[in-house]
């Protein structure tokens, strides 16, 4: 650790924290050492957090006072994590329904945030400086299981209006002293990588912190021009947001000589958990209670694969009890090689939306299709879009080695899944436009959601 990194995690980041009423510095001390504890000790600290989560939402959100009431559930007599299943699962659209209902009315400087998701519906939500306070702890703790610590040179690509929205002067000073740079992944034309690209080498970041998608583009296109980005000293690259593939992976390592850290969570379910250097993909189990359920909501156990529903105990501005995240995913069985307790996530499979329904009903991933079509000549960018059982629109990107003879065949591959019956549309596009978030997305099925 150089001499201004350390002046900047052990005094100025404290300092500005304290400043924005946050608690994130003693929460991080928490944190490290409780991802040693027993799982005896941990399980002790979550039903403690859980109860008093409880013990807030009843006498202070009119909307769980009502649901507990309507439902006779006590949130005094609860002895068990397990006492979660006897309430009902919360949705989007009971979020929607809800909003205002939803907050404590104790709670002081909410922020509001929304996401869009593939259907372009914003989900509207708030949340407190509890959430961001333990949320940023637990980012900060996992990158430091890469010797990244914060102060360590950072570029972040990222395309949320949220942090875009706010570069403000102020905005602007603390990232420069902090020694982020905040890239905005909306845009990916070639003169604006060609900047992302000039930007990263100056800096020599010891970190990338961002969407897969956007840092895969960027080695792409990096190795396209012959540029290198394999000199620069950067640590590691932290991806998260979006499901990460293992060909991005492997391109990202071999294009910035560092290795890829996945990341899982989202702005609404929280930072829910981190991949360490041994492979594991840890729970932030001290914050987050993550539930596997099948199709009917029902409980499933660890190693079968479901949706994942979150009960993050760091939200008593605006509860998050039992939500449901429409991601798909298993809860391991072992512990990782590396000494820490929290327990791991075995896989995350992406979104339900990111699955297909073949003509017959048979549900297949959407990786089913992608390996069609990823790794032609001459292809750039793709986009598989669902629309109904009856017809399927794959977008390409071409560039000049792309044949298109190719695209009979990627019609027959996809009917061979899909069914002979269904229309495979495929068209070749001048770009594909990221979601409003920003992200890229690969696969998006309006039948599987």
């Amino acid at each position: 650790m150089t001499l201004r990194t350390r002046l900047i995690s052990h005094l100025i980041f404290p300092l500005q924290e304290r400043l924005k009423h946050h608690t994130t510095a003693r929460l991080l001390q928490e944190m490290e050492a409780s991802q040693y504890w027993p799982k005896d000790q941990l399980d002790d600290q979550r039903l403690s957090r859980l109860r008093e989560l409880f013990g807030h939402a009843n006498q202070h959100v009119p909307y769980y006072r009502e649901l507990f009431s309507r439902v006779g559930f006590d949130p005094r007599a609860i002895t068990s994590v397990d006492d979660l299943q006897r309430l009902p699962l919360l949705t989007k659209s009971e979020v929607r329904a809800h909003t205002d209902a939803m907050k404590s009315d104790l709670a002081q400087g909410l922020t509001r945030f929304n996401t869009g998701g593939s259907s372009g519906e914003p989900l509207v939500f708030f949340i407190g400086r509890e959430r961001v306070s333990h949320d940023v702890a637990a980012k900060w703790r996992a990158t430091r299981w890469w010797g990244v610590d914060i102060g360590d040179p950072e570029i972040v690509l990222w395309g949320s209006p949220i942090e875009l929205n706010s570069q403000d002067r102020i905005r602007q000073w603390r990232d420069a002293l902090m020694r982020t740079q905040l890239l905005p992944a909306f845009e990916m034309s070639p003169e604006k990588v060609r900047h992302f690209i000039a930007v990263i080498r100056k800096t020599r970041p010891a970190m990338l912190f961002g969407y897969p998608s956007a840092f895969a583009h960027i080695a792409q296109f990096a190795q396209s021009q012959g540029t290198r980005l394999d000199d620069l000293g950067v640590k590691v690259a932290f991806v998260t947001s979006e499901r990460l593939y293992d060909h991005q992976r492997e391109l990202i390592e071999r294009t910035f000589n560092c290795p890829v850290a996945n990341g899982y969570g989202g702005r609404d379910a929280g930072f829910i958990a981190h991949q360490c250097p041994a492979g594991g993909m840890h729970l932030t189990y001290e914050d987050v209670i993550v539930e596997i359920v099948d199709a009917q909501g029902l409980l499933l156990p660890p190693g079968q694969s479901g949706e994942i529903v979150v009960t993050h105990l760091a939200t008593q501005d605006f509860p998050f009890i039992r939500y449901r995240t429409g991601d798909i995913g298993t809860l391991d069985t072992q512990p990782c090689t590396c000494g820490r307790t929290l327990p791991l996530l075995k896989d995350i499979q992406g979104r339900t939306t990111d699955f297909l329904v073949a003509s017959n009903g048979t549900v297949m991933h959407g990786l089913s299709l992608v390996y069609i079509v990823r790794d032609l000549p001459g292809v750039q960018q793709f986009k598989i879009v669902q629309e109904s059982l009856e017809l399927t629109r794959i977008l390409i990107v071409t560039g000049d080695c792309f044949d298109s003879a190719s695209i009979q065949g990627i019609e027959q591959g996809a009917k061979a899944r899909l069914g002979q019956n269904v229309r495979v549309s495929v068209e070749l596009v001048t770009s594909i436009e990221p979601e409003k978030s920003g992200k890229y997305r690969y696969v998006v099925s309006h039948v599987a959601s």
